[in-house]
């Protein structure tokens, strides 16, 4: 009984907290990249005593979903106050979380090669960002999330680059088969699918997460922790499930959830805090 009443003063402390921690979010901060042309946006957040130490931090890279931007986790999704409440309550561990602008990109290299917005991640974000903040450097403190298209895109990314993160929460990932590819192509959303992959499926299966993952040869699993999350009611289950369903006849460790709801923000921000805490299980090596 005695526990339980500190830690209900503990999270009421930290509810309280979070209206007055010094945590500080930064909002569409531009770079110029050589890569893309142009320059990027990105928001980021800084814990609480970033400002006023010199320790270094792990980094969680947060991917929004398709029509959003790098504002929406921090307007829309309230990660902020989310962030603060996990960190005060030890439910995460203090952590630099970088919010990066993706336009339509789904975060790929498009097929011609014109927009080639994964490279830019690897060979401009993230050194960018190891070199402005004080962020640790090493795949052991470096971690990846998003949801919907951001879900795609953080999963992808661990499959072309297998030694760059420790952890991956894909949120509602926006994982299609063969089938729905091609029927996007010919109907909904046929331009824009068109200009990313390219005509016909070879482009596509380079990019195509189940494609990868039923690819993988033993060997090569990756050693990354996996958290997958998403809605009961939501469109996306389909894809996510054949994604777990492959996993697991690989042996490739993972948590998977379906929780009630549905593809909206009210569904991720009730699981920003278990993607945090996941996170946080990674960059503690408690796994």
């Amino acid at each position: 009984m005695k526990n339980k009443i500190i830690l209900f003063l503990v999270l009421c402390f930290c509810f309280n907290l979070a209206g007055f921690a010094q945590s500080t979010v930064h909002e569409s901060v531009k770079f110029q990249s050589k890569k893309l042309g142009k320059e990027v946006s990105y928001s980021i957040y800084l814990p609480d005593g970033y400002n006023s130490s010199e320790r270094y931090y792990p980094v969680l890279y947060l991917l929004h979903g398709y029509t959003d931007d790098e504002t929406m986790w921090i307007q829309t999704g309230q990660m902020q106050e989310i962030t603060d409440r996990a960190i005060c309550s030890d439910q995460a561990v203090p952590m630099i979380v970088v919010m990066p602008d993706a336009w339509d990109t789904w975060y790929i290299n498009q097929y011609d090669g014109k927009v080639p917005y994964e490279d830019m991640f690897f060979e401009e974000l993230i050194p960018h960002i190891e070199k402005t903040y004080r962020a640790r450097s090493n795949k052991e403190f470096r971690a990846i999330a998003g949801l919907s298209m951001g879900g795609y895109g953080s999963f992808l990314y661990t499959l072309h680059h297998p030694d760059m993160f420790s952890a991956c929460a894909p949120l509602s990932a926006a994982i299609f088969d063969d089938s729905v590819m091609e029927r996007r192509q010919a109907e909904s959303h046929k331009d824009l699918f068109a200009r990313l992959f390219g005509p016909g499926l070879d482009y596509w299966h380079k990019n195509s997460v189940l494609k990868m993952l039923s690819e993988l040869d033993k060997k090569d699993l990756p050693r990354i922790r996996y958290y997958i999350d998403c809605g009961d009611q939501d469109g996306l289950l389909d894809g996510n499930f054949q994604a777990h369903k492959i996993m697991r006849e690989k042996g490739i460790k993972h948590e998977f959830r379906v929780r009630g709801g549905g593809h909206t923000w009210l569904y991720w921000r009730t699981a920003l805090p278990n993607v945090l805490e996941f996170v946080s299980g990674a960059f503690r090596r408690d796994q």
